[in-house]
């Protein structure tokens, strides 16, 4: 893990997607953060110390999800696959699907595994599982505020992780994609899915990954946009947390509400043509029991003194 001192910065943006906005200061207290995502190695020996079964290796119980489609109440996860033609942009479920099998294990279904994944992030993880790992290892899921205060290292108000440039000077400083979404992947960066989780250059604090390879879960739930700043410097918020889980609901269907939590940091499947998530103040909300294969988190420790 690595120390974060902690501060005051500005946290969203304006320039970007709705749920960014507004731009207000909040102050951190010092925290450590894992400098990495975990790891499959890392979860492989959580899973092997205390028996953990993820959510996606287990069936939905029917009574969790009325009127949902039997043939879908079966162990598994969302996985990726690049559609024939681009079609409309907004359908989704063009290049998402659900695949029985698929989990941590077996991240792209039946028939795939770990073997030379090892020190890639952890996929398929839920919420529920990051937290699970996260006690296991005496430490917690971060704040969405603490989160972006180490994805800018230090760099307060830039873009990026790493200054003004997705791309400066033609180097690629994380894993992103490159090609019309979701038809053609360049993998001008070196990389098709998840990379290892050291493959590209830290941030002004030393860590590792922190934008682009995989989404990474927070411990905050997600409302649609920041507060107002504070009118005064005298009561601008410390430590913030995100809204309620009552802020959160999707309602997915009649009598079917769905609590979310707020992922940073977006994934390998972030385009500049399709999502411009590859930035610390972006955000996104995420289904508590819904994982995929481009879904992971870190951890951190808070500090009490």
């Amino acid at each position: 893990m690595i120390r974060i001192a902690g501060g005051l910065f500005r946290m969203g943006s304006n320039d970007h997607y709705p749920e960014e906005a507004p731009v207000h200061q909040v102050h951190v207290d010092a925290f450590l953060m894992d400098r990495t995502p975990v790891t499959n190695r890392a979860f492989a020996r959580f899973v092997a110390a205390t028996g953990y079964v993820t959510v996606a290796e287990q069936a939905p119980r029917p009574e969790d999800y009325p009127g949902a489609n039997p043939a879908l109440l079966v162990p598994g996860s969302l996985v990726f696959r690049m559609p024939i033609d681009a079609g409309d942009p907004d359908d989704w479920t063009r290049w998402w699907q659900f695949v029985p099998g698929a989990c941590w294990r077996h991240p792209q279904g039946p028939g795939s595994d770990l073997t030379g994944s090892e020190d890639h992030p952890v996929v398929h993880i839920c919420h529920t599982d990051a937290a699970a790992y996260a006690q296991w290892a005496g430490k917690a899921l971060p704040t969405e505020a603490e989160w972006e205060f180490a994805a800018r290292g230090g760099l307060d108000g830039s873009a990026y992780a790493w200054g003004a440039e997705l791309v400066p000077g033609g180097v690629h400083r994380a894993n992103t994609w490159q090609g019309r979404f979701p038809v053609e992947n360049l993998a001008e960066d070196g990389f098709v899915g998840t990379s290892p989780v050291a493959a590209f250059p830290p941030n002004g604090y030393g860590l590792l990954d922190m934008i682009g390879n995989v989404w990474e879960w927070t411990d905050d739930w997600y409302r649609p946009r920041h507060p107002a700043p504070a009118e005064k410097s005298c009561c601008l918020p410390r430590n913030p947390r995100g809204g309620t889980i009552e802020d959160s609901l999707e309602w997915a269907a009649p009598g079917l509400a769905l609590p979310r939590k707020v992922l940073k940091g977006g994934s390998h499947l972030c385009a500049p043509s399709y999502c411009r998530r590859y930035r610390p103040a972006a955000r996104q909300p995420q289904s508590v029991d819904t994982g995929s294969v481009h879904i992971g988190f870190r951890c951190v420790r808070r500090l009490t003194s």
